[in-house]
């Protein structure tokens, strides 16, 4: 199906969706809306990671190392679970609206944070930061797709990907700087002027972005299945293996619930007059194949950066901070992808083909090392590992362009926040998945990642492990490449007729 709305009598607010009209942001209006929209993702991502370091010192100052986990876990739940929130309600009420919503929301946990205190007011607060962040992930792509044509779009997902990237390097080392030479409570005051930056940039300018808005009803009941079903998944994914066991009855019971609030979710979405997530959308074949190739690909992504520092550490070993610098060429690899996949968008017809060879090339390259990563020297690994990154990075530009432009304008929002949505959940399945054959081939079934620090460089187990998770992170990637070979390839909106050159 092309995606298009079945009830002709209602329109969006711009008479022209998905052409650029003279009102359209341009010039310096444009650059400040993307100024403003980058300054919200970058504060938003940085705080996934910066609260790592200072983990240690917090837990001195407030007492109850029980809740330590759940400072990291709330946050990645809330904001995970909100993100087709936000794009729904972008696609209703606006995106200006839906990103200061966003903003505010993740400004009130930022203070409730840096005030909290004891450790269970912190939990609460990193959770109301998350249901901010869900948004400030997801929207900035979503205005992109506003005031950018899909053809020249796939160019600003390579920003993304530097943010994402930038702020998984810079935040360790800020909240640790932070904690250890000023107080941990500055990790959460730092966002309030970062907020106050990104609404004096881009506010003035984004009042200038086209509407595409639709006069809906946010499917609440809908949403509150979608929010409900997606914790109750990713909870038993992050203790499974480390507070409790796959077999236990907490991580039972949470799974025969998550499958349960998913399929009433599912009957939600046909029964609503206007479910969260229209089902045209989800029948949508380019829809579909472009979501699932973003979860098996980017969420592969995810997973080993979860596995490669401990592969350093555990059989090459590296201090904590030495295996931060080995996995920079991973993190790299990813942005140049990125940057690689959105040229091709612009310059090429065949775009698709990009991705195609970045997975393969991708996959190829972690069979290499599934075969001989124990004979590599330090420098080839973390080489290697770039070159696997590199490839998986084309998907980022080429998923996302394609899924928006194969929607109308005012769905926008709502596909962008699914396929970013799968995207995470896919990080936090093959992440879990990763971290339990680790933790069986270290004969630490019952343990955490952490406990690998006693397995240092003696247990053969540990290396039978990291090549039994680089082997399913090939038969992920080849799930990847499949679904993107399957990918229809549609013209994209705003692009000239291609000359001999723009041919592959």
């Amino acid at each position: 199906m092309s995606g298009s709305d079945p009830s002709p009598a209602l329109r969006p607010t711009d008479p022209h969706p998905g052409h650029p009209t003279d009102a359209m942001p341009r010039g310096r209006e444009l650059v400040l809306i993307l100024v403003g929209i980058m300054l919200a993702l970058f504060v938003a991502a940085l705080d996934q990671t910066v609260i790592v370091t200072a983990l240690p010192t917090i837990a001195a100052d407030l007492g109850d190392g029980g809740y330590l986990s759940w400072v990291v876990t709330a946050y990645l739940l809330t904001a995970t679970a909100t993100a087709p929130l936000y794009g729904k309600l972008a696609d209703i009420k606006g995106r200006r609206f839906a990103l200061y919503l966003a903003l505010f929301v993740f400004t009130i946990g930022s203070v409730m944070c840096a005030l909290a205190p004891s450790m269970l007011v912190l939990v609460i607060a990193r959770g109301v930061q998350g249901l901010g962040a869900g948004g400030l992930m997801v929207l900035p792509m979503t205005v992109i797709a506003d005031v950018i044509p899909a053809r020249e779009r796939g160019k600003y997902q390579g920003y993304i990907a530097t943010v994402f990237t930038l702020s998984s390097l810079a935040g360790p080392v800020i909240g640790g700087t932070l904690a250890d030479f000023f107080h941990w409570s500055l990790i959460f005051w730092i966002n309030l002027p970062f907020a106050a930056l990104s609404v004096a940039v881009g506010w003035p300018a984004l009042r200038r972005l086209p509407r595409h808005e639709w006069p809906h009803r946010l499917d609440l009941i809908g949403a509150t299945l979608m929010i409900a079903a997606t914790v109750a998944a990713l909870l038993p994914l992050t203790w499974a293996g480390n507070a409790f066991g796959w077999l236990a009855t907490p991580t039972l019971v949470l799974i025969v619930a998550a499958a349960a609030l998913w399929a009433l979710f599912l009957v939600r979405l046909r029964l609503a007059a206007e479910p969260l997530i229209p089902l045209q959308i989800l029948r949508n074949p380019v829809v579909a194949t472009g979501v699932l190739a973003a979860f098996f690909s980017m969420g592969t992504f995810i997973g080993l950066t979860v596995v490669v520092p401990l592969l350093f550490e555990t059989l090459r070993g590296y201090s904590a901070s030495q295996s931060g610098f080995a996995v920079i060429p991973f993190m790299i690899g990813t942005v140049i992808g990125a940057t690689v996949g959105g040229q091709a968008m612009y310059r090429l017809e065949r775009y698709k083909r990009v991705c195609v060879i970045g997975l393969g090339w991708a996959a190829a390259a972690t069979t290499v090392l599934a075969a001989g990563f124990e004979h590599l020297s330090n420098v080839s690994l973390a080489i290697c590992f770039g070159l696997v990154s590199l490839g998986i990075g084309t998907t980022l530009p080429i998923t996302t362009v394609s899924v928006q432009n194969a929607v109308q304008p005012h769905q926008t929002g709502t596909v962008t926040a699914v396929i970013s949505f799968f995207r995470q959940f896919g990080g936090a399945v093959l992440a879990a998945l990763f971290g339990a054959i680790l933790l069986m081939d270290a004969g630490t079934p019952g343990g955490g990642l952490e406990d690998l620090g006693a397995h240092i460089g003696d247990a053969p187990g540990l290396g039978q492990g990291f090549r039994w998770i680089l082997i399913a992170a090939v038969a992920n990637l080849l799930i990847a490449f499949v679904l993107m070979i399957l990918h229809e390839e549609r013209p994209l909106r705003g692009r000239p007729d291609p000359g001999p050159a723009g041919d592959v």
